[in-house]
């Protein structure tokens, strides 16, 4: 099965840093769009970052500055760099987007969330 596997969550304090991982496994060609979002509990799940298969990125304006998506897509991944963190970013973090195979084209996943809290 073609899956999406994030890693990297935990407990910081505010100011520190963390770095979350996505790892899509399976038979893989190529991930196109890829994005992370985050989701508090009772609260909408909300987009944090995006890379297209080119590389450019775009970035809630709450993050920006702070935080850095980046891919290799050798190695079929995508990261999330947050610095400064702030208690207001403690959530469930998403990844997701569009990969493709070739046994069985396009598809869409979500992987199954990593935890981030943020101490004050």
């Amino acid at each position: 099965q073609v899956q999406l596997v994030e890693s990297g969550g935990g407990l910081v304090q505010a100011g520190g840093s963390l770095r979350l991982s996505c790892a899509a496994s399976g038979s893989i060609f190529k991930m196109n769009t890829m994005n992370w979002y985050h989701q508090a509990p009772g609260k909408q799940r909300e987009l944090v970052a995006t890379t297209t298969s080119s590389g450019s990125t775009n970035y809630a304006d709450s993050v920006k500055g702070r935080f850095t998506i980046s891919r290799d897509n050798a190695k079929n991944t995508v990261y999330l760099q947050m610095n400064s963190l702030k208690p207001e970013d403690t959530a469930v973090y998403y990844c997701n987007g569009q990969v493709y195979s070739a046994l069985t084209g396009s598809v869409e996943l979500w992987g199954q969330g990593t935890l981030v809290t943020v101490s004050s």
